[in-house]
């Protein structure tokens, strides 16, 4: 499961990337570059939660003694989500300061909305009466994990509802909850 989850995210993360392009042949690409601020910002934010979702499916993993075949078909919708994340961040990258932009960021949020939601799902299925847990793992750890998936989904939310007011807003506000989320992984264990 690790493994194959490991080759979906990095396709994901390397997808991201491919949606940003300038003409090769602009008379000015000191400011086609500079235009496509919204692409780099889509970029960044979703490369970084990639990111850190692939460094929590590690984490939970390492938990787990075992998989069973509801584990497998929640990791698959996880993974579904991940390599979903592409489209919506080319529409962030294309419309953002454009008209349009407010569906573009609705996707977008939408999509990590959807994505936590499916996370802490397998994450509670895993965990519930340790179903899925070894044995030598503390309680302390799965607590620590707790912690740090529990924010998710309203952090999400919040995002989707910014959205409907300013769509920058609310792009920035994701990528706040990954610069967030990237050093404090840690810091849920403490």
């Amino acid at each position: 499961m690790e493994t194959f989850s490991d080759g979906v995210i990095a396709i994901a993360a390397t997808l991201l990337i491919l949606e940003i392009s300038v003409d090769t042949h602009s008379a000015n690409l000191t400011h086609d570059l500079l235009r496509l601020w919204p692409s780099y910002l889509a970029y960044v934010t979703s490369f970084l939660t990639i990111g850190i979702i692939w460094m929590n499916h590690h984490t939970v993993v390492a938990c787990m003694a075992s998989v069973d075949r509801v584990l497998l078909f929640l990791n698959l919708l996880l993974l579904m989500t991940i390599a979903f994340l592409p489209f919506p961040t080319r529409l962030v990258a294309e419309y953002l300061n454009d008209p349009g932009e407010q569906t573009a960021v609705i996707v977008y949020a939408g999509t990590f909305v959807l994505m936590a939601v499916v996370y802490n799902i397998l994450w509670r299925y895993a965990r519930t009466g340790r179903r899925l847990i070894r044995e030598d793992v503390p309680d302390s750890r799965l607590q620590a994990i707790d912690r740090a998936f529990h924010p998710g989904v309203p952090l999400y939310v919040l995002t989707l509802l910014v959205a409907l007011v300013s769509p920058l807003a609310s792009v920035l506000l994701t990528f706040a909850i990954a610069a967030f989320y990237l050093p404090s992984a840690a810091l849920f264990e403490r």
